[in-house]
């Protein structure tokens, strides 16, 4: 039977196309608030990484009504790191949302989703966000999305899905792009009329396919899916199984069980076939498992988990600045709270390495591995992460393949030739480029990760802070041999100490320093960049040699060019083979991983000699 007074929709995209912004309005006009309630600014992105970065990390659901029907709404991440929350969610809907800038038009995640939500043939309904845009181009775009459906196999019911036209920030859509509406009411009809309603048997064996989990201390592991037949009910006795575990079948009990009601979750005692429900009772269940009525396992087909693609190791912080600034620093403190990262993270893999205080930690890219870094930091942990390194597999014929990425940038015409110039010396090979309007151009790269270690500060510096640079795994492929590395050296500290004017002003004159006066500072510390390539010892500590007739205030007159600041991103993109990165609550600091400096020289000489 078809349940026609519910709608369960996703709404993909491309990161930065204004999903979040979306559901907002759409929760705001269909009611979900109350007329005086004060609603912070993209209410689904719930965690301060979320709000601060303006990208969703996790996948969120709410639920609005709308003429008598529940529409439950799960907003997807749209950057390539989380991708494989999107391939998973899109297992609890029947339609999708696919979100388009008015203005970018399809860009590689577009492609991504938009892929998987064909291959599940779900309805699709075309949104072309933000047409308020000074530099919209809606009459390319819509162009742009029809050539991409027809060069991705669309069949003839999904090359004729409904178009609707928005502004997510100003709360109207329009089935017409030169009428810019008054509300979103257009888009409501169309979910209504084209988004097909949940197909179920109510009277069949439970039947509901583990697609999210989540985990709190207070009710432990919850798991988020659809239930695609029968009812389940607290305190049902049920079957787990797995799809590509054949000898997985134990028993448990649901003891809490929850639908999505506006942006938050509301107990119930039942719930029937179609709805998306969180339920909790079962320890160790994962993404993936289906929950089946006891005694009775029926398995629902899944696609794998990804693998991971790229490694780093987080270690106890063994610099001489260890535990002054952390809460949480011993190795088992550390290891804990990663173990304690995989119960709502399956993308991520942990490993305890050879020696007890050093973790190998796999993920899906390096932001999905900066995210969780910064997360802790933020928790009080202190320790230190090597440079991110990519995984390597070996194909059928026992050769060495790697991971690559498809990049599109988008720059002005004027710093094509740089961009083109570096992806190919990192050894990406050009796969397209076209004019973005009369200014800007549009280039397709397919690169090895590793080539792109390093590369978004550059890109930035070569474009002048006018490019945009995307990213999405594309597979495996051929081994390409050694890569450049980085071409700037390091300015090493020479002592311990705290930095001073004097000292500073001298080492500005060898490269670009990243700590000001007053910074304190050890031995092997990397305070700065050397242009020339090698790296340098230099003493920031040194004060000027007193006399009668000098002075310590003539200091003051030396001028310091403002240092330079990284961020956590721009701080692992640095980061040289031999070098760390010590994360603080306070702090991030690149260090060598041989602190001595008379020590580093002598294994420098080994190496040449």
């Amino acid at each position: 039977m078809e349940r026609k007074d519910l709608r369960n929709v996703a709404i993909i995209a491309h990161v930065d196309h204004g999903k979040t912004t979306l559901v907002d309005e759409m929760l705001k006009q269909s009611g979900v608030f109350r007329d005086n309630q004060a609603v912070a600014e993209r209410v689904m992105d719930s965690g301060d990484i979320e709000k601060e970065r303006g990208i969703t990390i996790l996948s969120k659901n709410a639920s609005t009504v709308y003429e008598g029907v529940k529409i439950n709404i799960v907003d997807t991440p749209g950057h390539a790191d989380f991708g494989g929350e999107v391939e998973r969610v899109l297992k609890m809907v029947n339609g999708v949302l696919l979100l388009v800038d008015a203005a970018e038009g399809p860009m590689p995640q577009t492609r991504f989703v938009l892929q998987k939500a064909l291959d599940q043939n779900l309805s699709i309904i075309i949104v072309i966000n933000k047409i308020d845009r000074p530099d919209a181009r809606i009459k390319e775009v819509i162009d742009e999305i029809l050539l991409l459906l027809m060069d991705m196999g669309a069949t003839d019911e999904q090359l004729d899905s409904p178009m609707v036209f928005c502004s997510g920030r100003a709360g109207t859509a329009s089935y017409s792009p030169d009428a810019p509406g008054t509300d979103f009411k257009p888009l409501f009809d169309t979910i209504l009329e084209y988004v097909k309603p949940p197909v179920v048997d109510p009277n069949a064996p439970l039947q509901c396919l583990v697609s999210c989990i989540d985990y709190n201390e207070f009710v432990g592991r919850t798991a988020i899916g659809r239930i695609d037949s029968g009812e389940m009910r607290v305190g049902q006795q049920i079957t787990v199984c797995d799809w590509h575990d054949h000898d997985l079948s134990k028993n448990a009990k649901i003891t809490a069980l929850y639908t999505f009601d506006g942006v938050g979750k509301k107990t119930v005692e039942t719930a029937s076939a179609g709805e998306i429900v969180v339920f909790s009772g079962i320890e160790d269940v994962t993404i993936g498992n289906t929950i089946c009525d006891a005694g009775v396992p029926n398995p629902v087909a899944f696609v794998k988990i990804s693998d991971p693609t790229v490694e780093m190791t987080f270690a106890v912080n063994d610099s001489p600045f260890a535990g002054k600034e952390g809460k949480f620093v011993t190795s088992r403190q550390i290891r804990d709270r990663l173990h304690k990262e995989l119960l709502r993270d399956v993308a991520l893999h942990v490993e305890d390495s050879p020696t007890s205080d050093s973790f190998r930690v796999l993920g899906r890219g390096e932001m999905h591995l900066s995210i969780l870094i910064e997360t802790m930091r933020r928790e009080g942990y202190e320790f230190q992460v090597s440079p991110p390194k990519v995984l390597m597999k070996e194909d059928e014929n026992g050769n060495t393949i790697e991971p690559y990425e498809l990049v599109v940038v988008d720059v002005p015409t004027e710093y094509q030739g740089a961009v083109i110039e570096k992806l190919s010396s990192r050894k990406g090979e050009l796969v397209e480029m076209h004019p973005q309007g009369d200014t800007r151009m549009r280039i397709e790269f397919r690169i090895p990760s590793r080539g792109l270690f390093g590369y978004r500060s550059e890109f930035l510096s070569a474009t002048r802070g006018e490019g945009i640079l995307n990213t999405i795994f594309d597979g495996y492929g051929e081994y390409k041999g050694e890569l450049p590395t980085r071409v700037n050296g390091s300015l090493i500290s020479f002592e311990t100490g705290t930095a001073v004017t004097y000292g500073l002003y001298n080492a500005q004159e060898r490269g670009v320093l990243f700590i000001g006066a007053g910074v304190d500072v050890y031995e092997g510390m990397v305070v700065g960049m050397n242009p020339k390539g090698d790296d340098m010892a230099v003493n920031v500590c040194k004060t000027k040699h007193l006399s009668n007739t000098r002075a310590s205030g003539s200091d003051d007159a030396l001028r310091l060019i403002p240092p330079r600041l990284f961020s956590l991103e721009e701080a692992l993109d640095f980061l040289n083979t031999d070098e760390l990165l010590e994360v603080t609550p306070k702090n991030f600091r690149i260090r060598k991983q041989i602190l001595s400096n008379a020590l580093r020289m002598k294994s420098t000489k080994g190496k040449k000699a």
